[in-house]
């Protein structure tokens, strides 16, 4: 089977070069994931008689220690001056918990990466990395992926970028961008399946206990806490019921009586300070209690947990799974539901 291992898609017959850009404050897990992902790449590949894939090199403004958001630091080896002479067959970018500042900040960084990025065959920002390559004008039209808590920033400030709020990862073309810190793995991981094949990615997945897709977005980031979020009453009230009475029918006149506003008044309100319409949030919130049920011991029949959160019908519960989560209810109990009893 190692034999019919495809090809690698290199630029030259030698391990493949990532240079990972680093600054004070980067965030520490968004470096130390993809570059143990390449690691465990090379030890598998080793493994099958192969030579080493990737060569990682760490890239700061001056060589040293460079201090991430935690106790970790990590040793640049290369300054951008000598990266830029010879860079990578990759380029990454992490991201910082304060990207604006940062990237005001580091203006040598975006202008290093806009001079770089057409020369080099895969550009990769991980995280709210992504408003280093939107600075400098790379995403300008195109598609791409950052954290959700600085997704509408990100709109914001770039308004020629088509922000995906919503994906792992995104490609577009030679461009790769992420979600949030943990998702920097799941593009590393399709990095390597790229490079190296699905067998080799896999892999490295098991090595690692992670799937090598994870099913849904970042949506499942739990609407409990968003909605904890919002400070205006009405609008938190709403919310409120909503969590509170899933298995009621929750239309917007329902709820527009809750807030005491008229449908079309709370419509607007809602969008304002949640960035979506009511009739999202209660399809999240049902999605969010049906997978809470699904995780649960005990196997509750799928016609149950449909009543509970108000969808009526087994089939209603699958094509919401499907539509946002991308595998059935059965597919995610199997995945993360508890034991039986």
């Amino acid at each position: 089977m190692d034999s019919t291992a495809p090809t690698p898609h290199l630029p030259h017959a030698g391990a493949h070069r990532v240079d990972i850009l680093v600054y004070p404050g980067f965030k520490a897990l968004e470096a130390i994931g993809p570059m143990s992902v390449f690691d465990y790449a090379n030890v598998h590949l080793a493994l099958k008689g192969r030579p080493a894939g990737y060569a990682v090199r760490v890239v700061a403004s001056a060589r040293g220690a460079v201090r991430s958001d935690t106790l970790m630091a990590l040793d640049a080896t290369l300054s951008l001056a000598e990266a830029e002479a010879a860079p990578g067959c990759t380029v990454l970018l992490v991201g910082s918990r304060q990207i604006t500042e940062t990237v005001d900040a580091h203006s040598e960084l975006v202008a290093w990466t806009a001079r770089v990025a057409p020369r080099v065959p895969r550009v990769i920002a991980l995280c709210s990395g992504s408003f280093f390559l939107a600075a400098a004008g790379l995403l300008d039209g195109r598609r791409a992926a950052t954290h959700w808590s600085v997704a509408a920033l990100l709109q914001q400030r770039y308004p020629a970028v088509d922000v995906d709020a919503d994906a792992i990862y995104v490609r577009d073309g030679h461009l790769w961008t992420s979600a949030g810190v943990t998702a920097g793995i799941d593009l590393a991981l399709a990095v390597v399946e790229e490079d190296f094949g699905h067998a080799l990615a896999l892999d490295v997945a098991r090595d690692l206990v992670m799937y090598l897709k994870r099913p849904g977005g970042q949506s499942q980031f739990s609407v409990q806490l968003a909605s904890q979020a919002v400070q205006t009453g009405a609008v938190k009230a709403v919310q409120d019921f909503v969590l509170a009475n899933l298995a009621e029918p929750l239309g917007l006149e329902v709820l527009a009586a809750q807030a005491s506003m008229s449908e079309r008044h709370l419509r607007r309100v809602f969008q304002q300070e949640t960035g979506q319409t009511p009739s999202a949030f209660v399809e999240t919130a049902r999605l969010e209690g049906a997978k809470l049920l699904l995780q649960a011991p005990g196997h509750l029949p799928l016609k149950t947990v449909a009543a509970r959160v108000g969808l009526g019908s087994e089939q209603a519960l699958r094509h919401l799974f499907v539509r946002h989560m991308g595998i059935t209810p059965v597919a995610y109990r199997e995945r993360f539901g508890g034991q039986s009893r």
